[in-house]
């Protein structure tokens, strides 16, 4: 394996993982975890002070196991039952009698959470007291990346140096095309990449979810209904639209299972792979086949997102659908300048979703997004592609770029009004 399809490794390993919940107030719950295992009780108080863009998609989700919305049941419940060994999945084993234990603290008012000024766009700092002993757990540039910890006031942990999960903007560092994507996802061994599989049974298991339960606005399950009724018709266009929205229903609503997540967002994770996942099974594709694909729909979606800040007024969705369409191409047989077509077609289409918070609406998103992919899938197929119109250039890297100085230059002042309008 050359130097490069290592880093193209490297960046799989470390923004392709599971996570059960919205990785925002996971976050939270996470840093609460690790500084309540640094004492030597439960704490009694927690203040959680998190970025401005943490707070917004924290604001609308349910956190998984408690039935629950937001970052003061997230702190409280991962401070309380919390496994600070479990990452983004420190929540899986939360008990009722756990949850309310959390909601105590917050009735009493021990639970306090502020938004606070931070140049980063993910930012969590916790502190945790029990009785005489406070700890404090930062987490800054990564979902679960902590870069300091102390015991009343005694330095326990630092690290400030740059990460691997620190992907703002880092783009112009690394040496990565969808040229070089794509000759990875087809040249290299298929033992390297099957771990990849794992995305299609967890976000799956997420659709099956969704379909079977009531959560959030019932998406998917209400596209199934009319099917049933008539009203749409039972083909692969709906069906791929009815699952995907259907995983991101159960994923906003605060279901129990962990999705696989792409650069720290399970609802692209869902975007990534579910469509991917059944475009697989409709051209009979083997598992060696999917796993090429999923790693162009993944590694394609981390690659573009390299160019602008991992939270921002952006729906991220847009250019996870447009490298899923790439992979759709793929599947069906299509060649290198066709996948590019597909990516270029879903820019042209949904490039304008904003991103108001993570709550139960993301999965209208996500059926916007997945239907776009379809949709440019379909029409590259066709050796049909936009090009050379707004944002969109002549060839795929000129249109990323684009993408890029759209969100970091150009939507700054968008997030920020966002955020003033949820939180006035």
């Amino acid at each position: 394996m050359t130097n490069q399809w290592l880093q193209y490794k490297q960046l799989l390993n470390t923004f392709v993982k599971p996570a059960l919940g919205c990785t925002e107030p996971i976050s939270a719950a996470y840093a609460s975890a690790v500084a309540a295992s640094m004492l030597p009780t439960t704490p009694a108080q927690i203040t959680v002070h998190v970025s401005d863009n943490l707070y917004k998609n924290s604001m609308g989700v349910f956190v998984p196991g408690t039935g629950k919305i937001g970052l003061a049941i997230a702190a409280a419940v991962g401070a309380v039952a919390g496994d600070p060994d479990a990452g983004l999945e420190v929540l899986a084993h939360v008990t009722p009698l756990q949850v309310a234990h959390a909601q105590a603290l917050i009735d009493t008012g021990n639970v306090i959470v502020k938004r606070t000024e931070s140049k980063e766009f993910i930012y969590c700092h916790v502190q945790a007291q029990s009785q005489d002993d406070i700890a404090i757990v930062e987490i800054s540039g990564g979902h679960t990346q902590i870069t300091k910890t102390t015991l009343n006031g005694n330095l326990v942990f630092t690290n400030n140096g740059c990460s691997a999960q620190t992907p703002s903007n880092s783009a112009d560092e690394l040496d990565i095309t969808i040229q070089g994507i794509y000759d990875y996802a087809m040249g290299t061994d298929f033992d390297d990449i099957a771990f990849i599989l794992e995305a299609a049974k967890l976000n799956s298991n997420l659709a099956d979810e969704g379909l079977s339960n009531g959560y959030g606005l019932q998406v998917g399950r209400t596209i199934a209904k009319n099917i049933k009724s008539g009203f749409m018709s039972a083909d692969l266009n709906n069906s791929i639209i009815m699952r995907t929205s259907a995983a991101s229903d159960a994923r906003m609503g605060g279901a129990t299972l962990p999705a696989m997540s792409n650069y720290g967002s399970g609802n692209q994770g869902i975007a990534a792979t579910v469509p991917v996942a059944m475009i697989a099974k409709h051209y009979q594709a083997n598992d060696e086949q999917l796993a090429r694909a999923l790693i162009l729909s993944h590694l394609g979606a981390i690659y573009i997102k390299q160019h602008y800040p991992p939270l921002s007024a952006f729906c991220g969705n847009t250019v996870t659908s447009a490298s899923a369409a790439m992979a759709m191409v793929y599947l069906a047989g299509g060649n290198y300048e066709q996948s590019c077509y597909a990516i270029q077609n879903v820019l042209s289409d949904c490039s304008g979703m904003v991103c108001d918070g993570a709550k139960s609406t993301c999965a209208m998103k996500v059926k916007t997004s997945t239907s776009s992919a379809v949709t440019a899938f379909m029409l590259a197929m066709n050796d049909t592609q936009a090009f050379d119109q707004g944002i969109i250039a002549h060839d795929i890297e000129s249109s990323i770029r684009n993408i890029g100085m759209l969100v970091t230059n150009g939507m700054v002042n968008t997030d920020a009004t966002i955020i003033n309008i949820m939180s006035a």
